[in-house]
C-alpha cells in the first residue's frame, strides 16, 4: 500500500512518511467544504462506500471543522440526516431492545 501511495504521488521517503503519519495510509481529503463533500458524495453515489470513518488531522479542531463545515454541507445536499427518529443509538439503528437475561434467570430460579 505504501509503495503504491509513493508511486502515485511521486513522494520522496520523507514525503511518504509525512503522508502516512498524518493519514495513517487512508484516503485523505483536502479542500473547501464543498470540494470535500463533492468527493464524499461521488464515492457514496457511485457505491464505492456506504459510510466513512472520519480521522481528523488534529483534535478537537479537526473534528470541530468537520462538524461545523462538512456536516452542514452534507445536510444541504440531503446526504446526512438533520434529526434523529429515536432517542437512543439502538432506536436510531433500528435494533430491538434485547430481553433482560437477568430477569429471565431470576424468574426461572424463583419457580
Amino acid at each position: 500500500m505504501m509503495i503504491d501511495i509513493a508511486r502515485k504521488h511521486k513522494f520522496s521517503i520523507r514525503q511518504l512518511y509525512e503522508h502516512i503519519a498524518a493519514a495513517r495510509g487512508h484516503w485523505t481529503l483536502i479542500g473547501t467544504a464543498e470540494q470535500v463533500v463533492d468527493q464524499l458524495q461521488q464515492w457514496f453515489e457511485e457505491q464505492a462506500a456506504d459510510g466513512f470513518n472520519v480521522l481528523p488531522p488534529s483534535s478537537p479542531e479537526g473534528l470541530n471543522d468537520f462538524v461545523e463545515l462538512i456536516v452542514p454541507e452534507l445536510q444541504r445536499r440531503g446526504l446526512f440526516r438533520t434529526q434523529y427518529e429515536g432517542t437512543t443509538l439502538r432506536e436510531n439503528l433500528g435494533l430491538k431492545r434485547p430481553e433482560n437475561q437477568y430477569l429471565k434467570l431470576a424468574a426461572a430460579q424463583a419457580s
